[in-house]
């Protein structure tokens, strides 16, 4: 019959009385036929689906109130995990007329024995090879252990819950099946199964207060089974037992292999004021697929499945999960962990895949790796756990790929204790504590994440913690966007750390690191704070010497080598900021407190509402190189008292207060110098030199910004002879045009350019050094009253 020569609807109501093999040799006729069977999978597959005794929800016991995507696809797999637990045993020969407890194989293909009724399990002692054992509605206790020596399928008749086994059953055969039971341990042993050797499969079962144990090179497969705490229930006596548990361990010998949320902000861009330019938009966020197209290890661990699989499972109201350990190998997906101590555990060179789980309300830790663990973790929900969602230490070296991990009572990710880990993609917010926090050697590589809306930092890195945080974005927190500290060690580059509610970077008492590259911008407070006695760099060369133009040449080549930044870990003597994009913060840009040497280069720094840059300690020598200062509220630069600091090659311009502010008490010694610098005044002077200032004011070009301005370009306190002015050029603007002084910012222009890329290196002829500011009388202490948000709360 054609299937055109009656209407789709009638044929749905035909084709709704055929039983399953018949739907099959229908939709073997033809293209037609097959897409006219498909059409009936919310109707007459979902009957079948639904109506088969040993099947469940396909969405049981996790979310039943959900329909799944397809009924028909959902009994195939009931079906062909009903029929191939098998497989991993010889093929079996007809045995005879069994005696065992149900349905045993008869010699004709397709047919079975009667059924018979049993009240003991000791019966599985008589059974054959590959029989089928079929308990009726019980309770089934044993006082002793039962040994399964040969492959059998055990199966409850009726309701899941009718058929209880109060038993510990030890596998010593190749393969065996449970399905539809309730499984207590007795009164002797918390475990209800285990096995060393051979494979063992779960459907639709329920553990109660116990744990199955599967010990390499055994395995397993659950599928759709509950794992919980003992329940209050007729069954008197037992006092506490302990939480629904699986054990997968792997002995250390020769194995044979068996088997965003809509927090997310579209656009963190900024319009700038001024025509200043902005930062570029911050890269999007990368799927799992792009991720594994990237990464071929974490390609094959998708691909492969490892030793034991827990598939759409449900774990809760207990102390754990899942525990891997001993070179075992274990794979997760689409599980619920909930309500229970720890979700998941993977320790001692143990190997894991979680896919698709959610992970939620634990007592401490969701996800915990140490002693050498590994494997991929990745689209996972992890959130509102006691500890940190994911727990990364002693060497464990996970892949974490395009999670989300929120709403934690502590941080987001914890890596320490020599832990490593590819972080990547993955979306942390909402945490209470640092969306990732590294200390104690924590070495992982942090890329191309979203970490946001945190009550704390975004990333802290501290106890000499280390790590490559590169290209993410990190917004909206509380504290700093990263904060490093107490021997804090990162290399920070690239990131997008903007919109947080105190300082953008913060590095702190012995805070070390590379910050090169970044966009700080439209924070509440500073752009970048280095505290007192921090270290903030990895200075490739360690040139200290940069009196001679040569000199500070050679020092930018050695910046541009790769091998020489990554090599980030070798002792230092000068701190590094180069390359960032520090602007339209809440503060002062980049406020200096510091007793170490420090470098500042190639950054563009305009915008703030305080001082562009101000230092108000510095202990050893502090250098601004070939930066760009415009446009902030108050001054350019401002030197506090008792400072020795150098500007060479800058830009300061445009700014609120003077270009330049520069005071002393006589500490300042005559390496001090402002020299060869391009300087235009916004409403201030262009260079004051305050108090008694000792050093050089040198060789500099200073342009009036508009006609008729009182202020001299140059102010030089009378009282003070210790500073020394040389060769400085001063250049008016005229009446009747402004036109006459555009070209002071133009040829050259200042580097690095406004829309925050920076020069790559200083230009050859020192004379063009493209330098233009004021400099203010004082630094102002509207800045978190000289200390941050964050430094207060610590």
């Amino acid at each position: 019959m054609e299937v055109g020569s009656l209407p789709v609807e009638v044929w749905r109501l035909i084709l709704a009385y055929l039983a399953l093999p018949d739907l099959g040799r229908c939709s073997l006729v033809c293209q037609a036929w097959r897409e006219l069977i498909l059409s009936l999978d919310k109707t007459r597959w979902r009957q079948l689906c639904l109506g088969c005794p040993a099947c469940r929800h396909p969405n049981w016991p996790n979310r039943p109130q959900l329909e799944p995507a397809s009924w028909r696809e959902a009994l195939r797999q009931h079906t062909v995990a009903s029929r191939t637990w098998t497989r991993h045993g010889p093929s079996p020969a007809p045995p005879a007329a069994s005696t065992c407890s149900a349905a045993g194989r008869a010699a004709g293909p397709g047919t079975r024995a009667p059924a018979r009724e049993h009240e003991t399990l000791r019966a599985l002692s008589a059974a054959g090879p590959y029989d089928r054992v079929v308990l009726h509605p019980g309770v089934y206790e044993e006082q002793a252990e039962v040994i399964l020596r040969v492959p059998v399928e055990i199966v409850g008749k009726g309701k899941l819950g009718e058929v209880t086994l109060l038993a510990c059953m030890d596998q010593q055969c190749p393969t065996a099946r449970l399905c539809n039971l309730v499984l207590m341990p007795a009164w002797f042993s918390p475990v209800v199964y285990k096995t060393s050797s051979g494979h063992v499969q779960l459907d639709n079962c329920n553990v109660e207060g116990g744990q199955l144990q599967v010990r390499g090179p055994g395995t397993c497969q659950a599928r759709f089974c509950s794992f919980r705490a003992r329940q209050p229930g007729p069954l008197p006596g037992r006092g506490p037992q302990p939480a629904g548990q699986l054990r997968l361990l792997r002995q250390r010998r020769s194995v044979r292999h068996r088997g965003g949320p809509a927090h997310l902000r579209p656009q963190l861009g900024l319009q700038t004021p001024g025509g200043l330019g902005q930062p570029p938009l911050p890269p999007e966020l990368r799927t799992l697929q792009e991720e594994l197209e990237q990464d071929r290890e974490a390609q094959a661990l998708a691909r492969v499945v490892l030793g034991c699989l827990v598939r759409r499972c449900l774990f809760r109201d207990g102390k754990g999960g899942v525990l891997v350990c001993s070179h075992g190998h274990a794979r997760m997906e689409g599980n619920v962990f909930r309500g229970l101590t720890y979700a998941v555990r993977c320790v001692q060179n143990a190997k894991i895949v979680m896919l698709w789980n959610e992970v939620c309300g634990c007592r401490a830790s969701g996800v915990f790796l140490r002693l050498s663990a590994a494997g991929l973790i990745a689209e996972n929900n992890i959130h509102s756990n006691a500890e940190a969602g994911l727990d990364i230490r002693k060497g464990a070296n996970p892949i974490v790929l395009c999670n989300r991990i929120h709403s934690g009572l502590r941080s987001g990710i914890v890596v320490l204790g020599n832990g490593k880990g590819s972080i990547r993609s993955n979306q942390i917010y909402g945490n209470k504590e640092a969306g990732i926090y590294i200390l104690y050697n924590g070495n992982p590589v942090v890329s191309g994440n979203r970490i946001f809306q945190g009550q704390a930092a975004g990333v802290a890195v501290n106890e000499n913690g280390r790590g490559l945080i590169v290209e993410n974005v990190i917004w909206e927190n509380q504290w700093g966007g990263v904060d490093i500290r107490r021997g804090g060690d990162p290399v920070l580059r690239n990131n997008f750390i903007c919109h947080g509610y105190s300082d953008g970077v913060v590095v702190g008492e012995r805070g070390r690191g590379l910050i090169e590259g970044n966009h700080i911008y439209c924070n509440g407070g500073c752009g970048v704070w280095v505290m007192s006695s921090s270290l903030p760099q990895l200075s490739a060369g360690g040139h200290d010497n940069f009196n001679e133009e040569g000199e500070l040449l050679a020092w930018e080549s050695d910046l541009d080598s790769e091998d020489e930044r990554h090599s980030a870990h070798r002792p230092v003597s000068v701190a590094l900021l180069e390359g960032n994009y520090i602007a339209h913060n809440g503060a002062v840009g980049l406020y200096v407190k510091t007793s170490e040497a420090l470098n500042v280069a190639g950054n563009a720094v305009h915008g703030n509402k305080g001082a562009g840059v101000s230092v108000l300690q510095s202990g050893q020598l502090t250098r601004l190189l070939a930066n760009c200062v415009c446009g902030n509220a108050r001054a350019g630069v401002a030197v506090e008292m008792g400072c020795q600091v150098e500007l060479r090659g800058n830009g300061v311009y445009d700014n609120g207060g003077h270009g330049v502010s520069w005071r002393g008490d006589g500490q300042i010694t005559e390496n001090d110098m402002v020299l060869r610098n391009r300087v235009q005044p916004g409403r201030g002077s262009g260079i004051a030199v305050l108090a008694q200032v000792r050093g050089q004011v040198q060789e500099n070009t200073l342009f009036q910004s508009r006609p008729g301005s009182t202020k001299p370009l140059l102010h030089h306190d009378p009282a003070n002879s210790a500073c020394l002015l040389l060769n400085n050029t001063l250049r008016s603007c005229s009446k009747t045009s402004q036109s006459d002084t555009l070209w002071a910012l133009e040829n050259p222009l200042p580097r690095p350019q406004r829309n925050g890329q920076s020069s790559a290196a200083l230009s050859g002829t020192s004379a063009h050094h493209a330098t233009s500011g004021s400099i203010t009388t004082r630094v102002e202490s509207g800045c978190h009253n000289n200390s941050s948000v964050l430094c207060s709360i610590l």
